[in-house]
Parts: C-alpha cells; sequence; structure tokens
C-alpha cells in the first residue's frame, strides 16, 4: 500500500515514541510534539505543525516544522532566489523543517512525504539548517536534530555581505532583520517545484586529497550542483575538513589569510554533511587498482583522484655550519634548502593549518607564555609577521621575540611596497622584538645533548654568526611539498619535476588522476611556467578544476568527445582573474590588506618604470594606520589594492574594487587630481559606492555588456561595432567622433535601456540598497 500523511493527533504519542526513541536528540522532536498537542504553537507564539507517514495503519515517519521567521535573513545571505521568487509566495507559505524520522524500509517515500507535508501545511519553501559541530544552537534554542532528508534537499550557496558604514548611512541603512547577527550555518532548501525535478545520483567515486583551498573550492563546485546528488565524495586530508574548530581570534590571527575560505565560510557550506572524511596521509596510489593507501594500512578506492595537497611549511634543516670559523651565508657547507630528516623537536612549529596554530597555543599557554625564554621565529613570509605579532597580543615581551629573516635573494619582500615595510620594521622596533637579517639557520642545541627540546639556535649571516637561547621556534622558513605525497606520486610513476606535471585539463600522466594547486606545474612543452598555480587564487583554480570535470560526471551535460580529448595536449593553458589576496594583522595591531592582479610577482620599483604602469593614487601614511594604496592600469581600471590600517577594514567591501573602472569610481581619477579625496577610506564609505560593493553588481554589468553589444535592429550596428570603429579609426559612422558616439547612445535607446536595468536592480535589490533613490519611493 502507498503511504498517507496525515496531521498529527494526541493519539500517536506512543508510536511517535517508539519510532525515534534510538535516536539521538530524540528528547526535543518529542517535546515539539508535545508543545504541538497542547497549544499547536510555541511560547513565542511561533505556529508549528507535525505530520506523520503511515503505512498498513503503522507509522512510519514523522516530521515537525514550524512558519520560518527569519525570511529577510535568509534571502539577504543566501542565493535562495536562485529557486524561488519571493515575490510569488506570501510570507505564511515559508516554513522551517525542524524534525524529520524515516523507517529506512520506506526511504524511498521520503519526496513523498515532503511533497504531502509542502501541501498538508499550504506551505511552498522549507528550510532546513545545518550548524557547526561547534554551536550550541543546533541542540538548544533552535530544535534540530539530525537529518535523513538532507539527499532530497538542495544546498544555498551563501552570499557576500555588505560591510555597511551605517554612522554615514544613518536611517538610510538597511533594517535589523538584515543586519542582526546569527550563528553561521548552512541553509538546505525544498520547495514544490523541486518534488518534480528529479537529482542525478552520480555515483563515481570521486576522492580529493588534500584539505587546500583548491581541494575545499573543488568539492564546494561539485557539492553544490542542485540537480546533482554525489554519493561518492571522499577528502583525504591530515587534520580533516577545515573548520571544526569554532571561531578564535588569537588562533586565527598566527596565520595570514588568503580570505578564500575563513571559519565561517565554512560553516556556511557545511561540506561534511555531503563529503566522506578519511584523517590521515596518502602513503602510496595504486593506480592498476585504482586506489590509495592511507598511513595505517587503509585502502581507499577511486574512480577520480584529484590532488591538491599544496605546499606546507618545512621543518628548516641546520647547515651544520662550523660557527667557530665565523664563516658566512657564502660559506656555508650544506645548502639550507636540504629536507631535514631527523626527529623533530616538541618546541619547533611548523605552522600549515588552524589545528597546527591550535597545537602551538596550547603549548605556548602551557609551557612558554609564563616563562622567560625566547621565541624565534625563522623567516620572512607574511605568516612571520602575523605570528609575531600574535605573540605579542598573547602577552609576551617584545625582548623575548626574536624575528630571523632568511636572505631574500632573487624572491621579492612579502610586502612589495616600501613603505609598509618600513612602517613594520618600525612597529617592531617599538615593540622591543629584536629582527635579524639575511640569517641562515646553522645549528640547534650546539655543543648539547641530544634533547626533543630546542634550547638554542645558532645562525650565520653576511658577516659574523651569533646565537640565541631559545624556549619556542617558529619555522617559516620556505614551503615545499610535502615528502610522503611526493613519494606517493612519484612511486606511481607519474611524472614529477619539482612538481606535480599536468597538462592544460589538470590531467597528470595518468587520466583518472588530476591535481591543481600549488602542488602542481605545466608540462614543459607548454613553455608556461609564469602560468603555474602558485601565482592565482587558489579558490578559482578549484573551480575550474570543478568546471572541467562536470562533463564527465554530469549526464546533462554534452560529455567531450575523443576529438576534444585528443586536442587536449594542443590545448592552451586556462586563463584566470580573479585577484590574489592576502592580508592579516601585523605588528602595532596593523590590518593588512593586498589585493592584487595575478600572475608572477614583479618587484614594486619594476613595475613603476614601466611607460605603461598607469596612476598609483595614495592617501595617508602607514606609520598613522590610514595608508591606502590604489593602482589603476592603463585601461582605467584598480589592479592593485594595498590597505594598512589602525581599524579593521571591510574586505569584503574593497574586494569588489578590483577590476573596476575609474569613471564607476565616481570618476575617481579627476576627483583625486582635484584635491577632493583627501581620504579614500572615507571616500569608500560614501553610500554612493554601496551597490558596487553588492554581490549580485558583477551580474548587472554582464547584462549591461550583453545589451550594448546587441544591435537594436537589424542594419544598426550596435554600441560594441560603434565603439570598435571609432578605436580602430573608421569614423564613416562616426563623423563626430567621440561626441556622436555618445549621441547614437541616446539615439539607438540604450541610455534608456541601460537605467531601466539599473533601477530595476535597486528595487528588486532594495533590501541590501536602501539607500537609493527609487521611482515610487515617494
Amino acid at each position: 500500500r502507498s503511504m498517507v500523511v496525515r496531521a498529527a493527533r494526541s493519539n500517536d504519542s506512543d508510536a511517535v515514541k517508539s519510532l525515534v526513541e534510538t535516536l539521538d536528540q530524540h528528547k526535543l522532536l518529542l517535546a515539539d510534539f508535545n508543545q504541538f498537542n497542547q497549544a499547536r504553537r510555541d511560547p513565542n507564539g511561533t505556529q508549528i505543525r507535525v505530520y506523520v507517514a503511515e503505512m498498513l495503519e503503522k507509522i512510519v515517519g514523522v516530521a515537525v516544522v514550524r512558519a520560518e521567521e527569519d525570511i529577510e535573513y535568509i534571502r539577504s545571505h543566501y542565493n535562495i532566489e536562485d529557486f524561488i521568487y519571493y515575490s510569488h509566495h506570501r510570507r505564511d507559505q515559508h516554513a522551517h523543517l525542524c524534525h524529520f524520522v524515516l523507517n529506512p524500509a520506506s526511504y524511498l517515500y521520503t519526496k513523498h512525504f515532503l511533497k504531502e507535508v509542502l501541501r498538508l501545511s499550504h506551505c511552498t519553501s522549507l528550510y532546513y539548517p545545518v550548524y557547526p559541530g561547534y554551536s550550541k544552537k543546533s541542540w538548544t534554542e533552535k530544535h534540530h536534530t539530525l537529518s535523513s532528508v538532507l539527499h532530497c534537499l538542495v544546498p544555498v550557496r551563501p552570499r557576500s555581505q555588505i560591510s555597511y558604514p551605517l554612522h554615514e548611512l544613518g536611517e538610510n541603512s538597511p533594517s535589523q532583520r538584515v543586519l542582526m547577527e546569527q550563528d553561521k550555518y548552512a541553509l538546505n532548501h525544498f520547495n514544490r517545484k523541486l518534488t518534480l525535478e528529479p537529482k542525478v545520483t552520480v555515483n563515481a567515486r570521486i576522492v580529493v586529497v588534500g584539505a587546500s583551498d583548491t581541494g575545499i573550492s573543488f568539492l564546494e563546485t561539485l557539492a553544490f550542483c542542485p540537480h546533482l546528488r554525489f554519493n561518492n565524495l571522499t577528502l583525504i586530508s591530515t587534520h580533516g575538513l577545515p573548520g571544526e574548530l569554532p571561531p578564535c581570534p588569537i588562533r586565527e590571527g598566527f596565520l595570514a589569510s588568503s580570505h578564500c575560505y575563513s571559519t565561517n565560510d565554512l560553516a556556511l557550506l557545511s561540506l561534511h554533511s555531503r563529503v566522506s572524511v578519511v584523517v590521515g596521509k596518502v602513503a602510496a596510489i595504486n593506480r592498476s587498482a585504482k586506489h590509495v593507501v592511507v598511513t595505517g594500512g587503509g585502502h581507499v578506492s577511486y574512480d577520480h583522484l584529484i590532488l591538491c595537497t599544496g605546499q606546507q611549511y618545512e621543518v628548516p634543516c641546520p647547515t651544520e655550519a662550523d660557527l667557530s670559523k665565523l664563516l658566512t651565508n657564502a660559506e656555508v657547507p650544506n645548502s639550507p634548502d636540504r629536507r631535514y630528516s631527523g626527529p623533530v623537536p616538541t618546541n619547533l612549529f611548523t605552522l600549515n593549518d588552524q589545528d597546527d596554530c591550535q597545537h602551538a597555543l596550547e603549548w605556548l599557554r602551557r609551557n612558554f607564555l609564563g616563562g622567560q625564554g625566547n621565541a624565534i621565529v625563522y623567516g620572512s613570509s607574511l605568516d612571520a609577521y602575523t605570528t609575531v605579532q600574535t605573540l605579542l597580543k598573547l602577552g609576551v615581551a617584545g625582548s623575548r621575540i626574536h624575528l630571523a629573516e632568511p636572505p631574500h635573494g632573487y624572491t621579492v619582500c612579502c610586502f612589495n611596497n616600501f613603505a609598509v615595510e618600513s612602517a613594520i620594521r618600525g612597529a617592531l622596533l617599538q615593540a622591543g622584538v629584536k629582527v635579524h637579517s639575511s640569517c641562515l639557520l646553522a645549528h640547534w642545541n650546539e655543543n648539547a645533548q641530544q634533547s626533543d627540546l630546542i634550547t638554542s639556535a645558532s645562525f650565520t649571516t653576511d658577516t659574523k654568526p651569533f646565537s640565541l637561547e631559545c624556549s619556542a621556534f617558529f619555522a617559516f622558513y620556505r614551503k615545499g611539498v610535502d615528502y610522503e605525497a611526493f613519494r606517493a606520486a612519484n612511486d606511481s610513476c607519474l611524472v614529477f619535476d619539482g612538481r606535480l606535471v599536468i597538462d592544460a585539463s589538470f590531467c597528470t600522466s595518468d587520466g583518472a588522476v588530476r591535481a591543481a594547486g600549488t602542488l602542481t606545474k605545466y608540462a614543459r612543452r607548454y613553455y608556461a611556467d609564469h602560468a603555474a598555480h602558485a601565482g592565482y587564487n587558489s579558490k578559482e583554480v578549484g573551480f575550474h578544476l570543478a568546471a572541467g570535470m562536470l562533463p564527465l560526471l554530469d549526464p546533462t551535460l554534452e560529455p567531450p568527445s575523443s576529438d576534444d580529448l585528443s586536442d587536449s595536449l594542443n590545448r592552451l593553458v586556462p586563463t584566470f582573474t580573479a585577484p590574489n589576496i592576502q592580508g592579516g594583522i601585523l605588528p602595532r595591531g596593523y590590518h593588512y590588506l593586498h589585493i592584487v592582479k595575478p600572475g608572477v610577482v614583479i618587484p614594486l620599483e619594476a613595475q613603476m618604470a614601466r611607460p605603461d604602469y598607469g596612476r598609483e593614487l595614495v592617501t595617508g601614511r602607514p606609520e598613522d594606520g590610514d595608508y591606502f594604496r590604489l593602482h589603476v592600469g592603463r585601461h582605467g581600471t584598480v589592479e592593485t589594492l594595498t590597505c594598512l590600517s589602525a581599524k579593521p577594514l571591510p574586505i569584503s567591501n574593497y574586494v569588489h574594487l578590483y577590476g573596476q573602472h575609474e569613471q564607476l569610481l565616481n570618476t575617481l581619477l579627476s576627483r583625486f587630481d582635484e584635491g577632493l579625496i583627501p581620504d579614500l577610506y572615507s571616500y569608500f564609505r560614501q553610500p554612493w559606492c554601496m551597490a558596487i560593493f553588492h554581490d549580485r553588481f558583477q551580474d548587472l554589468q554582464r547584462e549591461l555588456r550583453q545589451l550594448v553589444s546587441t544591435a537594436q535592429a537589424e542594419s544598426v550596428p550596435s554600441m560594441l561595432e560603434l565603439a570598435t570603429q571609432l578605436v580602430q579609426g573608421d569614423l564613416s559612422l562616426l563623423d563626430g567622433g567621440p561626441q556622436s558616439l555618445h549621441e547614437q547612445f541616446k539615439k539607438l535607446g540604450y541610455k534608456k535601456a541601460v537605467e531601466t536595468r539599473l533601477i530595476s536592480y535597486l528595487q528588486y535589490n532594495h533590501y541590501h540598497l536602501p539607500m537609493y533613490f527609487r521611482p515610487g519611493i515617494i
């Protein structure tokens, strides 16, 4: 017999209790069931509905829904409008799925049960949040239990938020329902339309090795395909999925951020709901049997293997220079870049992820903060400076911190800006931190018996060596490919040439094994060493990796033909356009942000010496904590942004400035030349630029570009064609030059069409952009 779904009754209590009593947190469900029978509402007035599913006159399922009270928050913080139009739904047609339990024998009726819940409750949309493990709201205030219905729901992508200058906006700020702070959660959704759209099941075994930004981006792209259900997504990582630790500003301050995935960003994705996690390292790859061997002896089979291990800070290897001979860096007997193979002291820390930082933080609190020993930070990367600031923030006196910087050689300083570098060195001097330049580690614990603790460290320099007492050693000397990852790839006969070699389609020498990120390099036949993934945004690289694989996995897409596969050897390497971002909190509490055009890093002085460099706009001084530098390229677009501020930065806003034309930024160059912009920080806090910071502004730009490239009528050229003729010198259609181009823009109806779309954009997103005047507002 088919399943019958109906509203729950009081006499269903025993049957429901029998159904759920073996589940964790079943008391929450039973409490809601009793509240429904008693009052049909929560004490705060929120409506509750409970439905049961019957088969053969026996209750096999129960669902509890509440009226959704946070509709404005959901609409403003999640891309829910990818699935529904809010104007087509009444407020009381949105419901919140709190509990869903179904007997496994009736698993095939899950979607039917959901459909009946929508019908009986007169609702059109259901929402189900998944909170991170460290959040308490998932069990207390929100009354959720683990749901077995996630496979029928679609994950909803989170939206980037504008950082509003509330003081400047005043009463024109968005409502508190949009601005309110809530515990971060991943949103899942179901609606009437989705009841008729079956998901395509993909059973291919996809194994991702490494929880780098590239690997997480790859998993995110696959997991958020709404029409696909991947049953076999697996991540193998040393510390599992990132984001499992609760937010901690001190712990997160150890390492600089790429602003790809923060702890809150990962909470909004909830990848652990759709990805199986294997904690460990890959020890070997058996390509013929298509499985990997994990440390400990376990086997994980794959159909597609994705290697995204990236690069990690390595334990530095002492050069073993004889300090009694007063050797310099040029005279050390061994290379400092050798791989260290000895035992690792317990007070030597290589910080590569938040788990490493948590371990270091706990060790410092137990063994270091109450003592008088020194902390040595060995390295000159941005992570070294942020670690120094974190030690200062923990209360370590500056006199106890020594920053030992290796020789720069041919590498560019991590700031690539002399003004910023000078300010940071001044901050280190003011804090009492000892800075030692051009240092190479020669020994630790020299002339002492072997110990599992570093008690002293010796360095050579360009002049004379020196030694330091040491209680904690932080190594940021260099990054390299993990040795176990190298052994696994090399022993399986994958081509390794300093990095794992891939082609333009991310394939290694084995078509079933793909790789991306800083682990890789392109084959030499491409002559594309300058295009290695290390110079590009890791999140974008992961997205392109997933997009290239989807035609192999998604049956709704046209699979690549044999000709396409054979042409892959001659294909050009992919082009990446997203900016590289890095930031962190530096000594003296400076908030640092650097957004730059992707590619090979070139010294700033060499860039500015080029005749086509463009313009540099600078306000403030780094020492005063109000430094803001913009580089506008020769085509008038923002290519570099550098901030050093004593106050927290609206990073989500500034990221949207990259690539925008200065004319769009309220004729930025003209105003700057006229002296109307004394402070770029206050300039970008003005209400006019809020629309540019909106997450859908790029969609509007694409729509307008398509508009001007389309002819309004036959035999009439489009604006793009007219502009092209003007640039090429063919003025037969534009006798008046650029001025006539503006007249054509109005005459052909483009101006009105652009205004119409702009007004529509502001009206549709009014809940985020109430500071703009719109027709009908008065």
